[in-house]
This record gives structure tokens, sequence and C-alpha cells, in this order.
């Protein structure tokens, strides 16, 4: 069984400990989540774990001939080679190993060396080439890369054709194919689209190695992994299960860490406040110096809260009153090269408080429409008609590049927010990542990340009461995305947008509108309802149902409408079939981890002298962790039976 190591692995960046005496054991089977607040060094753990960071102190091990393969967040490129070549680099473990073959089929023929010896070398390089993939190697390039976005027309391009989204990709791709024993993704899914993002949740949840990541999007990791290690303080703290049941576990450990911050907070006060008032009087000053003493103690161990773990609710101005119709698409029509149409004849109704995700590949014109409906591109057929009172906001990437000046982030966002907002200001910029002296950075200093979100909130701060929204998620982390998604669902107006955020996706939709080139349909459902209908669609349970521009005559209309109102109500039953498994999910997993925090702290009176020097007060403290180690096995049995509805 491959493994990597790590024991009591420290390192420092000046004064600030990213690691302190952290232990891990990644091995075969692993499938784990390295989550943490942003800057508190995921990273860098996962270089010392690749072997590209040596720690302070501390020892990694790894099996020797162990393959591990290492993808960072961003920056590498790819260039003098086709794509198939390229891919081809990620063998070269194969090429050597058929190397050493060779040269041990020439050694036995001569008869040169130990023939025992040189025989199960030869037999355990054909084996570890077989289970390598190595002879299926082209086909399982072009798998791998078919599987990630690329089309088979792709394979014969020149890497550096291909942009930077495109050339992470490319990385990803040649991470998979070493087979390594060991993988190791930083922020792996920030490239790909939804497509890609399914392909590489099923290629993880079938892969036999272990593996170590770190993501942003929730739905990807409770589908992908059964442990989460969260690197908090330096420290690094493994939590069994999904990457939801994490959180519900670590809300219950961070309200109890709160209410001692809190405490402590009140006592260093308290502490300054008769320092500062009776620190010059020589009558109290033997006193002041006591308290000095007592509040440097404090701030010893002074606990400190990451912003990003402190709770952030903002709402958006109020939206401008419109009527019920907000947009009125009729025969929408949009072709570049005059002879094929991606987007062909669309026809749509867009209500007040719709909220409207366009679902569809790469290519299906998703970005486009929006930005028809926005009115910043122009259609070759057909109209958009804005209802009265419509003001549009219009977000995508591109609004970043615009961005410009020597102004602060602080100043800009100011600049634009309503009076009201003003003292929400720093709390909204921390919830979208500027925190500290961030606040401060000029505007043309920030990477095109930190533009992108400057360029979102400064949208959000608009009375708008149409948003279209083309990506919004980029470059957030998950406590972001989390407080985007409530102002989102808070907002008086309507909201159409595109995400490759599952979660997001499924927490925020009401319609759904799929586009193909040449092709759409309007989905009366959620996206969960939407995955659902392709579902039942691909077995045949109901027809798949025809937009007018496919032009299809298989079934009458009434029938059609019939099969869709039947299926959306049977939709509908089971959803509330299933919001009532999941709340019973969630009751379970907040006993678990009540009950959980109450067994530590009668562990923790164990290490009392008090206790365990006393026999009958020992007694009963183990008696008690008894009792609640026999509740937490039947509550656990209790929440797997119910997650295992869930699926």
């Amino acid at each position: 069984m491959a493994f990597v190591q790590f024991s009591q692995v420290s390192l420092a960046f000046g004064d600030r400990d990213i690691l302190k005496d952290v232990s891990v054991n990644l091995m075969t089977g692993t499938k784990a989540a390295l989550t943490g607040a942003n800057g508190t060094g995921k990273s860098t753990l996962i270089k010392v774990m690749a072997g590209l960071v040596q720690p302070d102190s501390g020892k990694r091990t790894a099996e020797k001939g162990a393959r591990i393969a290492y993808l960072p967040q961003s920056g590498l490129t790819h260039k003098g080679t086709t794509l198939r070549e390229e891919a081809d680099k990620a063998f070269q473990f194969g090429y050597e190993l058929q190397k050493e073959l060779d040269e041990i089929g020439d050694a036995l023929k001569s008869g040169n060396g130990n023939q025992n010896a040189l025989l199960e070398r030869h037999d355990k390089i054909i084996n570890e080439l077989e289970d390598s993939g190595w002879n299926r190697r082209s086909a399982l390039a072009e798998q791998i890369l078919v599987g990630l976005g690329f089309s088979r027309g792709d394979l014969d391009r020149r890497c550096e054709e291909f942009s930077g989204g495109w050339q992470m990709r490319i990385a990803l791709a040649k991470s998979l194919m070493v087979n390594p024993d060991i993988l190791l993704l930083d922020e792996p899914t920030n490239y790909l689209d939804l497509d890609a993002r399914e392909w590489l949740e099923s290629f993880l949840v079938n892969f036999k190695g272990g593996f170590l990541l770190v993501s942003h999007d929730r739905y990807f990791l409770d589908h992908t992994i059964n442990e989460v290690y969260e690197l908090f303080g330096g420290n690094l703290h493994r939590y069994p299960g999904n990457f939801s049941h994490y959180e519900k576990v670590r809300e219950v450990e961070l309200e109890t860490l709160m209410r001692e911050y809190e405490k402590q907070q009140a006592e260093i006060r308290h502490l300054q406040e008769f320092i500062d008032r009776f620190g010059v009087k020589a009558t109290k000053a033997a006193q002041a110096q006591e308290r000095q003493k007592m509040l440097d103690k404090i701030k010893e161990n002074e606990i400190v809260i990451p912003e990003s773990l402190k709770k952030i609710r903002f709402k958006f101005p109020q939206a401008p009153h419109s009527g019920r119709l907000v947009a009125t698409i009729q025969g929408l029509t949009k072709s570049y090269d005059g002879e094929r149409n991606v987007i062909d004849n669309l026809d749509l109704v867009i209500e007040n408080g719709d909220r409207l995700v366009v679902a569809g590949h790469n290519g299906a014109g998703k970005s486009t429409l929006l930005r028809m409906i926005a009115g910043v591109d122009t259609a070759t057929g057909g109209s958009v008609k804005l209802g009265a009172g419509v003001e549009v906001g219009y977000f995508s990437q591109d609004n970043a590049e615009s961005l410009k000046g020597s102004g602060t982030v602080l100043d800009t966002i100011e600049a634009e927010a309503p009076l009201e907002l003003i003292p929400k200001i720093r709390d909204m910029l921390g919830a979208f990542l500027f925190r500290g002296d961030d606040v401060f950075k000029s505007i043309d200093m920030l990477s095109g990340g930190e533009k992108s979100r400057v360029a979102l909130l400064k949208l959000l701060l608009r009375p708008v009461n149409l948003l279209i929204l083309d990506e919004p998620t980029n470059h957030l982390d998950m406590h972001s995305k989390d407080v985007l998604l409530d102002a989102l669902k808070d907002f008086g107006g309507t909201v159409i947008f595109v995400s490759h955020d599952r979660g997001f996706i499924e927490d925020l939709s009401t319609r759904v509108l799929e586009l193909k080139p040449g092709e759409w349909r309007v989905f009366p459902g959620d996206y969960r309802y939407y995955m659902q209908r392709l579902e039942d669609e691909r077995n045949g349970i109901v027809s798949a149902t025809a937009s007018p521009s496919e032009k299809k005559t298989e079934k009458k209309p009434e029938e059609t409408k019939s099969a869709t109102k039947l299926s959306w109500e049977e939709q509908k039953k089971a959803d509330a079939e299933r919001r009532k498994i999941e709340k019973a999910v969630e009751k379970l997993e907040s006993e678990i981890a009540s009950a959980e925090e109450e067994k530590a702290a009668e562990e923790a009176k164990m290490a009392n002298p008090d206790v365990y020097s006393n026999g009958e007060k020992a007694k009963a403290v183990q008696k008690k962790i008894e009792e609640l180690s026999a509740k937490i096995d039947a509550l656990t049995e209790e929440w797997e039976a119910q997650a295992a509805l869930l699926g």
C-alpha cells in the first residue's frame, strides 16, 4: 500500500507559524479534502507533501517508488508540442520502466548478473506497466482529455494555442494520466465547467489511489471525499465524513470558540480600562501593574478569530419596482459566421422574481445570450424587450478588464455604495476576500481575480431589479459564495445567471433554460428537477420535450404538456420527502456534534488531578464517557441510515 507520511512537521515564515507539529498519513484509498481560511497555508502544506518545500522540522516519509502527482492552482503553461505529444509526456515513467525492461532482457540473454533477481524485477515491471495503463496510454490520454472538455480535434493543435484556463486543464489531465499512487490537487475545479467537473468527480470516486484536494466547490467535495483536514492556526485537525458533515460539526465547535473569544475579549477590555484609568495614580499603581501582568498573560494565549469565520450578511439596495413581465424574448437568433446559429429562434418570457439558470455545454451560447439580454451584444434576428421600469445590472469576467485607476479598493467601493450601506462596507469587502490592509490596495495593483471581485461587488451595490450574472462565483471562496447566495436569495428583483458551481445553481435556481447549439428547452422547476428530468429521459421514463426550434412531432403538444406536468408534480412530492430526510440528517448531525463536544469535555476532566486521583469521581466520569460513546455510535448508525436514503 503506497503512502506519504508526515510526522510533527513544522514550518514558519518569519514570526508566523504556518504549520505546528502537523502529522498526517495519506495512503491508497484516502479520499480527503484540505480546508481552511484563505492565507492559512493550505497551498504551502500541499507543497510540503509533494516534497517541493522543505519544513523547518519534522519528517516526511514516502514509500519507495510511490508515484506522487501534484497540481498547483495556476501558473503552468505548455508549448512547443501538440496536445497529443504533451499528454504523452505524462507517461515518462513508463518509458523509463520500458528501458529498464529492455536492459534486463539483454542481461538475461547474456547470462550476466543474478538471474533470479533479474527475473523477479522483470515480472514486477511487467505488472507495474500493466497496472499503470501503459499499454493503453494513447486511448487513456484521449479519454481523460475528452472528459476534461477537449475535443478530439484539439489533440493535434499546438499547446500554445490554448488559453490559461485550458493550460491548467492540460496540467490536470497529465496529473491523472500518471495513474499516481497519491494525487495532490490544489483547486482543480477552478477552470472546469459543469461537465468537466462531473467527469472529474466520477474519476475521483473510482480512483484507486489516494488523494488530497483543495476546492471551494461544496457539491464537488460532498461527492468525492470522506474525510476533511482543516488547517487552523497552524494546527491540522481531521474530521471524518463528507464536507457538509464537517461543516455541521465545525459550526458547533466554532460557537463554543466564539463564546470563549467574546468572554476573553470582555476580560481584556476590563483589564485595559482599569490600567488606563488608574495606571498613573500612585495609590493604584501596584494594582495596575498586577493587572498589566494578567493582561500580558492573557494576550500570550489570545484567541484569534479569522475574518472568514465571522458571520457576514448583507442585503442589496432596494430593487426598483418593475412590472410582472421583466423581459420578453421573441425569435432571438445569433450567428457569428452567417451559416450556423448559436442561438436559434428562442422564445422566452422572464417574470419578476425568476431565478433563471442558463445551462448547456461550452459553446452552446450561454454567455452570448446573457450579453444580448443585457444589451451589450446584438442579435442576428428576433428581439429582446425589457418590461416597464426594468433596470439591468450585468456582470461578466470582462467587467474586471475595464477596472483601472490608482484609487484604493475601499475608495472605489465606497464611491458606489448607497449611504445606508457605508457602515457595512468593510464587512462586505471582507466577505469578498479583501481583509485587513487588502482594502488599501490600488486598483491597478490588483490581480485579475481581485479585480473580478471588485467589479462584482460594485454591481451588487447598484439599485437594479434585473441581475444578469455570468460566472459570479469565479474567484470566490466557499464563505464568499455563501454570502453572495444568501444576498441573491433575499434580492427583491430577478436573476438570470450562468455558473459552473453545482451547489450554487441548485440553491438559487427556480427555472432552467437549456441551450444546445441551435436548440433550446425551458424546464419549469429548479436544477434538481432538471437533472432528474434528463435522467428520466435517458432511462425512457418520460419523452424529451421539444422546443419549437427543434420541430419534433413524435408527441402531440397536449401529451407533452401532460407528461411534463405529471413529472413536475411527482418531482415536487419527491423533493418534499427529500427535504424531510435532509432535516432529519441535519438534526442527527447536530446531536452527534453536541454529544462529541460533551464527551470531549468529560475526557478533559480525566486530566484533572482532583478527578483521576479520586476513584469515585474517576469512575463516574468514565461511566459518563462510555454512555456518550454509546450514544454517539447509535446516533451515527441512524445518521448513516438516513444519509443512505439521500443517495
